[in-house]
């Protein structure tokens, strides 16, 4: 990462998107939210990495347990935190505006395609507004990162035993934060004047540790799941999006 550079974290919230700014030179951070995926792709420090915490490579069919990404992520943090991670939709079903609908279509997606869950439904609309704007080439700098496995990472490969709706896991995660060069996610909270007020704190705290690998990324120190020393090794789907994972 160059001195000058800034990177960047985003988590989705209701309303938007929580994002989370740092730059290189002097690792000042800024936190605000946006309204969009475009906005979020328009910032005006111009990140030179920015993680979302949303699913970028979509699959073309459905498969239990997920993509290779999503297996492996569950695998590395162990229960209770590997149900965090959901299964995917194919993408054709993101074409469904109603969830019997999506279902049907993401069961027809392939010969042993389950069915999804309403939790996974609600994302729909963020999960089209990334699909219809994501090309390989943007690729380049924008990644999809998970905040549990990139907490996990910050806390020498273990996954965190509380729970992030907990007094107990907000204060566990804000400390592993602070002491990567995040202090002021120890005050985490919504009500400042730069969020919306449906950004909770742990939506906040989210876009830190994606900002956290984010930073790592741009710094060449950060792992990709599954497992890949170059882009060519990872699987894709029919649009050219890399199916993975980063901490």
């Amino acid at each position: 990462m160059t001195n000058a550079s800034w990177v960047a974290g985003a988590d989705g919230f209701r309303d938007g998107w929580v994002v989370v700014l740092q730059n290189g030179e002097s690792g000042a951070v800024r936190v605000r939210t946006v309204a969009d995926v475009q906005a979020l792709f328009d910032l005006p420090e111009r990140p030179v990495v920015i993680g979302i915490d949303v699913v970028i490579g979509l699959p073309d069919r459905a498969e239990p347990g997920g993509r290779t990404c999503d297996r492996e992520a569950r695998r590395l943090l162990g229960h209770p935190r590997s149900s965090s991670v959901f299964s995917p939709p194919a993408y054709p079903a993101l074409a469904a505006d109603t969830y019997e609908e999506a279902q049907r279509l993401n069961r027809d997606s392939g010969p042993n395609a389950p069915g999804l869950s309403i939790q996974t439904f609600h994302l729909f609309a963020k999960l089209r507004a990334v699909a219809e704007t994501m090309t390989p080439e943007r690729q380049s700098w924008v990644r999809e990162v998970h905040p549990e496995v990139a907490f996990a990472a910050m806390n020498g490969g273990a996954s965190l035993a509380e729970s992030k709706h907990t007094d107990a896991g907000l204060t566990r995660r804000a400390g592993l934060l602070a002491a990567e060069g995040f202090p002021e996610a120890e005050e985490a909270a919504p009500g400042r004047a730069a969020l919306a007020a449906s950004a909770t704190r742990d939506d906040v705290l989210d876009a830190h540790a994606v900002c956290w690998t984010a930073r790592r990324i741009a710094a060449g120190e950060a792992e990709r799941l599954p497992p890949a020393r170059t882009d060519a090794q990872v699987p894709t789907n029919a649009r050219g999006l890399r199916m993975e994972i980063w901490r």
